[in-house]
């Protein structure tokens, strides 16, 4: 089934970032079940996979951009990359989760540097940020590679995180 309004695919040596799909929801629901989604606000049941699931697809909507569902070249959807921009929040960030089991494999940093450029580019966003838990040292090694630098540290509603400024050079 296509939504009725265009999310662009980026591809890059070896994955397509795509549009939300229905069937994404399995993998989702398994993701925000486990121990790893903690750190975006989980652990969820399966409703809340199932709403995080139709707010993407409504971001897109209305903002013409959001999480990318990320495939391998053979097909395996792996996480999810893309810029959310939600109510509250102080600017668009680049966020990424990869599921379990397709970590360490470089996934996430080369869907985050298309998504990033991609911003640049289609929608002359940035720099952006990535806010990260403080404890979230798989993301903050990440956001590091991707030559973010700790811009400062904000108190949030529930507890503070750090925040990350992306280079403002698309790479």
């Amino acid at each position: 089934m296509s939504l009725a309004f265009h999310i662009p695919t980026l591809a890059t040596e070896r994955l397509r970032l795509r549009e939300p799909h229905e069937s994404d929801l399995d993998a989702m629901a398994a993701f925000g079940a486990g121990p790893r989604s903690h750190f975006i606000g989980g652990p969820q049941g399966r409703r809340d996979a199932w709403r995080g699931l139709l707010a993407n697809i409504g971001h897109w909507a209305l903002r013409g951009y959001g999480f990318w569902s990320v495939d391998t070249a053979q097909g395996d959807f792996v996480g999810r990359v893309g810029v959310i921009f939600h109510d509250g929040w102080p600017e668009p960030e680049l966020a990424w989760h990869l599921f379990d089991g397709f970590e360490g494999r470089g996934y996430a940093h080369e869907a985050a540097l298309a998504a990033r450029a991609d911003a640049k580019t289609r929608l002359g966003l940035g720099p952006l940020i990535s806010m990260i838990d403080p404890e979230n040292a798989r993301s903050i090694a990440l956001a590091t590679r991707l030559g973010a630098r700790l811009e400062r540290t904000d108190p949030g509603e529930r507890k503070p995180f750090h925040i990350f400024r992306h280079p403002e050079a698309v790479q």
